[in-house]
């Protein structure tokens, strides 16, 4: 499969990570001798089937790919949102879409093209990979993840999504307004359905189900993949996680030469 990717790199640093670093905003967070921004794109530069790649963010990042004449670099939005649209917009992609956040800098070529690679059909608009908690913590003991129990297992989310570019715009306000919801618990839940609620919070809500649920809330036709890679959601967004993946970073050393 060969895909466009865009890596959302907007987006302020959350008040916990404040105290992590003096960088201003998450995608130029030091860890090692580069910004966690350029290992996602480090990453995706050596994953086959991956094409032109496209960062949103802020401006420091011209500067730091400079180097890199092929990357194009867009303005971040309002909300993460509008960002992938600014991205798509430069990106012009011509199939599917990959997404990737910033903030998941132990992202390996691996964990991408296995996503990529249960990925084949072309029916489905947006693919979403969830990670099983045996796996996140079989590789990484004692890490701390938010966990969703279903009749299926037991899963954390995953930070990348692949999509259909012709739904983006469609969805784009159907999305903005469930975040909005967030807030809201009881305007949400009306959304959502109590009888949808009370099958999750009794764990007797199967995948399917909520895969259909997800479909019908944005009007699209979505999925889930199960990925055994941990690196898909590790994502850094509290002093732990960047404690761990600094040390991971440091003991792996991992290069790509």
């Amino acid at each position: 499969m060969q895909v466009d990717a865009l890596v959302i790199a907007g987006g302020y640093n959350s008040d916990k990570l404040q105290k992590c670093s003096e960088v201003a905003k998450e995608a130029l967070i030091p860890i090692g001798d580069k910004v966690m921004v350029e290992y996602v794109v480090e990453a995706l530069e050596h994953t086959p089937g991956i094409n032109k790649i496209a960062i949103v963010g802020p401006n420091e990042l011209q500067n730091i790919f400079a180097h890199k004449e092929k990357l194009i670099i867009a303005e971040e939005g309002k909300s993460a949102i509008d960002s992938v649209i600014n991205g798509l917009e430069l990106l012009k992609p011509q199939g599917r879409l990959l997404i990737l956040t910033a903030d998941i800098p132990l992202i390996n070529p691996p964990a991408i093209s296995g996503f990529l690679e249960a990925c084949q059909d072309t029916s489905v608009d947006i693919y979403y990979p969830i990670v099983p908690r045996e796996a996140n913590e079989a590789k990484y003991p004692g890490i701390k993840r938010t966990y969703v129990t279903i009749k299926d297992g037991t899963y954390t989310g995953g930070n990348a999504f692949l999509v259909n570019p012709n739904i983006v715009h469609k969805c784009a306000e159907k999305g903005k307004r469930l975040v909005k919801l967030r807030k809201s618990p009881l305007a949400l839940s009306s959304l959502i359905g109590w009888r949808f609620i009370l099958k999750l919070v009794t764990r007797r809500l199967t995948l399917q189900e909520a895969e259909e649920k997800f479909s019908n809330l944005l009007g699209v036709k979505g999925r889930a993949v199960i990925s055994p890679y941990p690196e898909i959601g590790i994502d850094v967004d509290k002093p732990s996680d960047l404690q761990l993946v600094k040390s991971v970073i440091e003991r792996t050393r991992c290069t790509y030469e």
